[in-house]
């Protein structure tokens, strides 16, 4: 069996001659450490890479860029290769967040960190040895009206410029693929797109402050996304999509379930009924920590698959599946 085939399969619980093995991805750091530990050395970490930057594993997005249509100038090919790990599975590069992106700037320079606004508008304090999370300092909605300038600006359901320029040659490339193609993942979900336009402590009162700008939020990210993904599932089919989430913490939901089903089940069912009908049938969810008192209503809302399982967050997954039989596990590692 090719990975894809296998992919398909274990997702599928149906027969297979053994399962994946691929690894998430690792610190830059640590690759440079294991070159110097004997890791053989067939690719250089790129040294705009810090230490506390990821070279990438699995569920990368394929970069439209790149000379090598399917390497990244992030991938930890050495490990890859070292280990004898399956081929990686690739996200479409399709840009189902903002289009326009913000430009990304420099705003104030203090030596060993730095001020700056991304790609997605929000502005961070950040190490430049990236050796810490950033702090948030601002992001793009801080009033309705914010949210209203943005859905006009850069969250249009146009496939225009959402695509790379050479679409028609990565459609030739993914057709007869061996590998698994997934579309979606970071940072577009409900809820995780949600902290990124209000920040992390904002989308928490905004659900209890103004109920009806996060309704709005999740309604119109619902058609946004199915609206991408019906269109670009005319061109190509995929084996699934990745939603990004990471809306628990050690000790559980960030939400409650009720809010959950409040606000984001309506949308969940509308986008996995438009993948599940296009023949993408695996719909992976990511969050980190522990979802066990939104798992029921995940999966009520048409997902199927979930990583990473986190141990220290009590996500085990032999009693996830004790609890939920069919329901797909990537992870269940101490990371």
């Amino acid at each position: 069996m090719n990975t894809r085939e296998r992919f398909r399969a274990l997702m599928h619980f149906e027969p297979v001659d053994r399962t994946l093995k691929w690894e998430l991805g690792s610190w830059a750091g640590t690759v440079r450490r294991w070159h110097l530990d004997g890791l053989p050395q067939n690719k250089e970490v790129p040294s705009w890479l810090s230490d506390g930057r990821s070279m990438i594993g699995e569920g990368a997005p394929l970069d439209p860029d790149s000379a090598e249509p399917l390497d990244a100038a992030r991938r930890d090919t050495d490990i890859h290769d070292y280990f004898g790990l399956d081929q990686p599975m690739w996200r479409l590069p399709l840009n189902t967040y903002f289009c326009p992106p913000f430009e990304e700037e420099i705003i104030e320079d203090h030596g060993d960190w730095i001020l700056h606004r991304n790609e997605f508008g929000v502005i961070l304090k950040d190490r430049k040895d990236y050796s810490s999370l950033p702090s948030w300092v601002k992001t793009p909605v801080n009033s309705r009206d914010d949210w209203e300038q943005i859905k006009a600006e850069r969250l249009q359901p146009s496939l225009a410029d959402r695509m790379p320029a050479n679409w028609s040659q990565w459609k030739t490339i993914l057709k007869n693929r061996s590998f698994p193609l997934l579309l979606g993942g970071y940072p577009c979900g409900f809820y995780g797109t949600a902290r990124f336009l209000l920040g992390e402590e904002r989308v928490l009162t905004t659900f209890y402050d103004a109920p009806e700008l996060l309704h709005d939020m999740m309604s119109y990210l619902a058609e946004l996304l199915g609206t991408l993904y019906t269109q670009v599932l005319e061109e190509i089919d995929v084996d699934g999509c990745l939603i990004w989430e990471d809306m628990c913490y050690k000790d559980g939901p960030f939400i409650s379930p009720a809010m959950f089903r409040e606000f984001m089940l309506p949308g969940y069912k509308q986008v996995t009924e438009c993948l599940s009908a296009r023949g993408a049938k695996v719909i992976l969810v990511d969050t980190d920590g522990n979802y066990w008192k939104l798992l029921p209503h995940f999966i009520e809302g048409g997902v199927n698959a979930f990583h990473p399982n986190e141990v220290n967050a009590g996500m085990d997954v032999v009693e996830i599946r004790k609890a939920f039989p069919k329901i797909a596990l990537l992870g269940g590692l101490n990371k």
